[in-house]
């Protein structure tokens, strides 16, 4: 079974969990102000997920142009698969490739780092993408998804919401037998402003400083191994893994179902529970580049929490940057 995002493939907006608050203060007054809540979780939560019926859809019906664009985000390790090679052979129909290697910061020594407004605005006004566009975005990892919920969450660190992860991504679209095509698109170009939301984005001294105040609980995204320092950082030079001191590790694989798709609301508030991560707190994601980092926004996101802030840095600037007692691994001393 294909799932949609919340809120059902044709609704706007996600909806929020709230109560009656029957029994408890009841009144007019009460009701207007629990209204007046809900209308404004509703303008603020766009579906973070379509199905691929959806999109299928969509195509069919010939509704992908100035208000909905389709972007391939695929990325590989090199060396593995190639990523735009794979795009011009086959992709959805109208479906433009987001080459993140181009929409990055490179002047900074670090990985995937975010590009500055004007890049991004350029960047994405090329792909035909303006504020009043909706964008669905995949990737073809096996996984299901890989990249892009980073796309997604640089839209939204930009300023845009309407914006969308395809569940269950190219592998499911393929398995489940939807049009694909090898012709390029060629969207008419649009003006984007971007205007960056400093709210969901941390850098390396907001970090540094939180180990102290602990006003954010951090989280990492990568897999118990290289969270630990019990296995290396995959195609990395000069960097051991490890982790931030008082990190808590939710290997971002976990969010995913076997066969690709994003976990259900309830399952994943479990997950968080499980790891004695509130969600009612303010929480900060991290990896090693800021990638998988943003599956972490994406789960929260889906129970209802969209403030997740992205440490951009992640890993790679921390280890390099860091005083070494603000790094905790077993690589050392197990390598020595």
């Amino acid at each position: 079974m294909v799932r949609a995002g919340r809120g059902g493939v044709g609704s706007g907006f996600e909806p929020a969990n709230f109560s009656s608050g029957q029994g408890r203060e009841p009144g007019r007054r009460r009701g207007r102000v629990m209204r007046r809540a809900e209308t404004m979780v509703h303008q603020v939560l766009y579906r973070a997920l379509v199905s691929t019926k959806w999109l299928a859809e969509s195509v069919r019906a010939g509704k992908l142009g100035p208000g909905l664009r389709v972007l391939d985000a695929s990325w590989y390790s090199p060396g593995t698969r190639e990523a735009r090679k794979e795009y011009l052979e086959r992709h959805v129909p109208g479906a433009s490739f987001f080459d993140i290697e181009e929409c990055r910061n490179t002047a900074l020594p670090y990985e995937m780092m975010l590009p500055s407004e004007a890049h991004f605005a350029d960047y994405v006004g090329r792909l035909g993408i303006s504020n009043q566009t909706h964008v669905v975005v995949y990737d073809g990892d096996n996984l299901g998804c890989f990249y892009a919920p980073r796309v997604w969450w640089m839209f939204r660190v930009f300023g845009h919401r309407t914006v969308s992860v395809l569940n269950g991504g190219f592998r499911n679209w393929l398995k489940e037998g939807h049009p694909v095509t090898s012709e390029p698109s060629r969207p008419e170009p649009a003006v984007f402003k971007a205007t960056l939301d400093r709210s969901l984005l941390k850098t390396y001294e907001q970090v540094l400083e939180n180990l102290e105040s602990k006003r954010f609980q951090l989280v990492d995204s990568r897999s118990q191994g290289r969270y630990l320092g019990t296995e290396p950082e995959p195609d990395a030079v000069g960097l051991d893994p490890g982790h931030i001191r008082g990190s808590v590790n939710m290997p971002f694989m976990d969010f995913l179902t076997a066969d690709g798709f994003e976990k259900s609301p309830e399952e994943l508030r479990a997950m968080f529970e499980a790891k004695k991560v509130n969600l009612a707190q303010p929480l900060i994601a991290m990896c090693r580049k800021g990638v998988t980092a943003c599956h972490i926004a994406l789960a929260a996101y889906l129970c209802g929490k969209p403030d997740v802030a992205v440490y951009d840095g992640s890993w790679s600037e921390w280890f390099r940057r860091a005083p070494p007692e603000t790094r905790v691994s077993q690589w050392k001393r197990e390598k020595a």
